[in-house]
């Protein structure tokens, strides 16, 4: 790529997968936006009686700011209803030659994106990435049998591992009158 300079980029412009209400409010989460910016605006908004829904989307590295902030509001607010769509935003590069004889070039870039729809108001069920209000507590619920492993795990210091911290600085105390004895900075004071 040597040969070719970045010229124009265009994002093709994809359908929004969930369209909001007129009272419906859309975060969009970047790789820059802080969280806690970001949760003190929407959970003032959602707040609001005549705000119904909201959604959450980001692409590329901030996704998992995206995803967090929406599980963290829906652990403040039980009552919401999610659907999740993972789609991708398509980037086009146009690349121009530098050198004669070579064409312009295109790249296309997909780019994985997810939106995420929270609602006061009951939402199509059937849909493939529905969680119902409330269901972040069947997922962390469960009888010890289901998590019993085969061998029981050891707990404490391994018999080969050093001790106490008193050790170490035992350690490094000998270290030192070591180093000591090696720079020839002994001092007989008699």
């Amino acid at each position: 790529m040597e040969n070719y300079t970045k010229g124009e980029v265009h994002e093709v412009p994809t359908s929004v997968p969930f369209p909001l209400e007129n009272s419906g409010v859309e975060m969009k989460v970047t790789a820059g936006s802080k969280i806690r910016n970001l949760l003190g605006y929407s959970m003032k908004k959602i707040k609001e009686p005549e705000v119904k829904q909201m959604t959450w989307n980001a692409s590329g590295p901030a996704i998992p700011k995206a995803i967090s902030c929406a599980e963290i509001m829906k652990r403040k607010n039980k009552s919401l209803h999610q659907i999740t769509r993972l789609m991708n935003r398509r980037i086009e590069e146009y690349w121009e030659p530098k050198v004669d004889g070579l064409d312009r070039l295109k790249v296309n870039r997909d780019i994985p994106a997810i939106y995420i729809l929270l609602s006061k108001i009951p939402v199509d069920t059937a849909d493939p990435g529905y969680q119902a209000p409330g269901s972040l507590n069947t997922l962390w619920t469960s009888t010890p049998s289901q998590h019993s492993s085969p061998t029981p795990r050891k707990h404490g210091r391994d018999s080969n591992q050093q001790g106490s911290a008193t050790g170490k600085r035992q350690r490094k105390g000998k270290h030192q009158k070591d180093n000591k004895n090696r720079t020839g900075n002994n001092v007989d004071r008699t």
